[in-house]
């Protein structure tokens, strides 16, 4: 039997094989991350500078611990494309807000490459990003936490996702994707996020005038996440907000922690 394949997921192939897509030619820019690490770390006001340590190589982490002790848990806040663990714009309401509500958090730097890299560029270096989640992962299991859950945002849902979906062992109790579905324009997703495979509770949630691609497969993600069979998950819009949340962290926190209480 011949299946019927898209024209665009044909066009996104033919583009990734002439660009070099499946050539392991693309790594994170260090000399970047090093760059964004000492104009970042010393600005830190709120938590704790904490240097984790990926194969060989030491990357940024914000760590803050809830208000109050024993926590309800810890979030490990993953940043969008080319961004920072204290993103002031989105992360640092999150990583900052979260400990009011009883969370402890540990944001995360993940790979970066230069500013004219598009979101094809980013899903080659997505394995990159799986030994820093499973380093926070550790870092956390080491203060004793038992309860932990991902937030992602943007490009960070493609990299949290990859790495959740390869480890449904990893003891991840719940996954929070921000502006779920973006990419750059001309660059479809490949396949979409197998959210029928994660089992955990699932929030979705997006801006009111989030980017046209979070919003035309929102209705698919919320599909399979009901395959996924969890009443827990849930799909969420916040109103007035665009796709980075600008001048609305504190909508979003509201959202997110609304969620978090019904687990």
């Amino acid at each position: 039997m011949i299946r019927h394949i898209d024209k665009t997921y044909i066009q996104a192939l033919f583009l990734l094989y002439i660009t070099g897509f499946f050539l392991p030619a693309y790594a994170s820019d260090i000399a970047k991350e090093k760059r964004m690490r000492d104009q970042v770390a010393d600005y830190v006001m709120d938590g704790e500078v904490v240097l984790l340590k990926a194969d060989s190589n030491e990357f940024l982490s914000i760590y803050m611990e809830s208000d109050e002790q024993p926590a309800k848990g810890s979030i490990i806040i993953i940043h969008g494309r080319g961004y920072h663990p204290n993103w002031p714009e989105l992360v640092y309401p999150l990583r900052t807000g979260l400990p009011e509500y009883g969370w402890n958090t540990l944001s995360i730097q993940m790979p970066v490459l230069s500013n004219q890299s598009s979101f094809y560029d980013y899903l080659k270096i997505l394995p990159q990003s799986h030994p820093r989640i499973e380093s926070a992962v550790k870092f956390l299991k080491e203060k004793g936490a038992e309860n932990i859950i991902i937030l992602a945002h943007s490009c960070g849902v493609h990299m949290a996702f990859d790495w959740l979906h390869k480890n449904p062992a990893s003891g991840i109790s719940a996954f929070i994707g921000v502006g779920m579905g973006s990419t750059d324009y001309g660059q479809p997703m490949l396949q979409p996020f197998a959210l029928e495979d994660i089992k955990i509770p699932v929030l979705d949630i997006r801006g009111e005038n989030d980017f046209p691609a979070v919003h035309r497969n929102a209705k698919r993600r919320l599909n399979r996440i009901k395959q996924a069979g969890n009443s827990k998950s849930q799909q969420r819009v916040v109103a007035k907000s665009d796709h980075y949340f600008t001048d609305r962290g504190d909508a979003l926190l509201k959202e997110v922690t609304d969620w978090l209480n019904t687990l």
